[in-house]
């Protein structure tokens, strides 16, 4: 099946010039030795927020600042995205990104914004062949503001649209009710994948629900115990959940595994950032289960409860297994209305970060390699993982606490060679989703296909 048109827009290269001369009043603290940002609005998208690095006014490029991010924020608009905003331009005014920078920190005291608005932009935007070509719709500086002298400040980025073609997945059912998986294209689906959701006891048992991977795969439970910790004790503990995704024949492509136990902190009913549970995302091979990624979640504490999530990826090494990895996305997800987990390495590649949805910029994370692991891996663009992953990775959408979660995955195109790769993302996914009730307050009683036989009768 084809994948979903999707069109990528970024804003970057940021960068703010004032002149020497310009000095705002003295109630405002002056860029060159106070942070700017700006606010960045795409019609009914959430409202994002990005750092402007302050640069001397004699410098007539950004490009060789140190702190300028080749991508500070962007806005990932599928095929039905594309047809509102087209459908509204044509009766409205024409569609523009909005800027407004401001001088002073981010964030608010009091309740009241700390900054101090220097200016506005607008972009006119005409996302029409955007699906098929990329296009540049500015990339330069743009005059903003102007003093009680007449001098203008100087506001620099680059705005453009690219083609980001994603294979979409989603969940006919909430992931421990071993739901079916189906590949979305338009109107049409069809069922790729089945999941199967038991659970993992020390012993290697599983409960009567399911195989055990070890008569699926081969026998990982050696190495698998060694990722977990010892803290395993009876009380306030979910621990030993599994999820197998298997192709339509029946044969494992991908797994997620709950190694270590998701356990209140002593005197709170609450899995604590500082003592994370955490899952193996695990991939085949070699008649065996491989790690290819760790996740960690925890809750937030603050006056909105968050899922805390950090991923890494981890490296393969000949014939051992290595605990460490990398980590290429941190972020948060309301536990109140859900968000979206997204592996986005664009600003890494050259700049960047990892994170989820959170209403913010989209900084993120991981999937399948693009340049394939059977080829050199010589491309010019770096250390492992990076010359593997790059840009929009993947993404899945998870619904807050008691609510029905059919969670819903994209992954970009070029991290797809296999079946392997798309499972090993619904794995990741699946992982994601569990990891909110498996981070429920622990007064809060679970759904019974969570609930292990002894918990039930206990």
């Amino acid at each position: 099946m084809d994948p979903c048109p999707f069109v990528r827009l970024t804003i970057g290269n940021l960068a703010l010039k004032i002149p020497v001369a310009s000095k705002p009043a003295r109630s405002v603290v002056h860029p060159s030795s106070s942070p700017c940002f700006c606010k960045i609005k795409l019609n009914n998208f959430p409202l994002q927020s990005a750092q402007v690095p302050f640069i001397p006014h004699e410098n007539h490029s950004p490009d060789s600042h140190s702190q300028i991010q080749p991508i500070a924020a962007s806005f990932h608009l599928s095929k039905a995205d594309l047809d509102k905003l087209a459908g509204k331009s044509i009766f409205l005014k024409k569609l523009c990104l909005k800027i407004s920078i401001y001088t002073g920190r981010s964030g608010t005291t009091c309740g009241v914004y700390s900054g101090r608005l220097l200016g506005k932009v607008s972009v006119p935007l005409n996302l029409t062949g955007a699906v098929t070509k990329a296009t540049v719709f500015h990339n330069g500086w743009i005059t903003v503001g102007k003093d009680a002298k007449g001098a203008s400040a100087q506001f620099h980025l680059n705005v453009k649209a690219e083609p980001d073609p994603r294979f979409v997945f989603r969940f006919d059912g909430e992931p421990e009710c071993s739901p079916q998986v189906f590949q979305i294209q338009g109107n049409i689906s069809q069922p790729v994948f089945t999941c199967k959701f038991s659970f993992r006891n020390n012993s290697g048992d599983r409960n009567q629900r399911s195989r055990s991977l070890q008569s699926e795969v081969g026998s990982s439970r050696s190495w698998l115990s060694s990722f977990g910790s010892e803290r395993e004790r009876s009380g306030k503990e979910r621990k030993g959940w599994s999820i197998t995704v298997h192709d339509l024949s029946g044969s494992p492509v991908a797994a997620a595994s709950m190694v270590t136990p998701f356990v209140a902190s002593p005197g709170s009913d609450r899995v604590s950032c500082s003592n994370p549970g955490s899952w193996l995302i695990l991939r085949p091979g070699d008649g065996t289960w491989k790690p290819w990624g760790k996740l960690e979640a925890w809750r937030e504490r603050g006056g909105s409860d968050g899922l805390g999530y950090r991923f890494e990826l981890m490296p393969e090494t000949n014939g051992g297994m290595s605990a460490g990895g990398i980590v290429i996305a941190e972020s948060t997800l309301s536990l109140t209305k859900g968000g979206k987990f997204v592996l986005d390495l664009s600003s890494r590649c050259g700049g960047g970060g990892g994170g989820g949805s959170n209403g913010r910029a989209t900084p993120g994370s991981a999937t399948s390699p693009v340049c394939s692991p059977r080829g050199s891996g010589d491309y010019g663009y770096g250390l492992w993982p990076y010359c593997m992953y790059r840009g929009f990775v993947m993404s899945a959408s998870i619904e807050g606490e008691g609510r029905c979660s059919k969670p819903t995955v994209e992954v970009s195109v070029p991290h797809v060679n296999c079946t392997e790769d798309a499972a090993a993302f619904v794995a990741l996914a699946a992982a994601v989703d569990l990891s909110v009730d498996a981070c429920r307050l622990f007064s809060q009683r679970l759904r019974k296909e969570l609930c292990q036989q002894m918990d039930l009768l206990g």
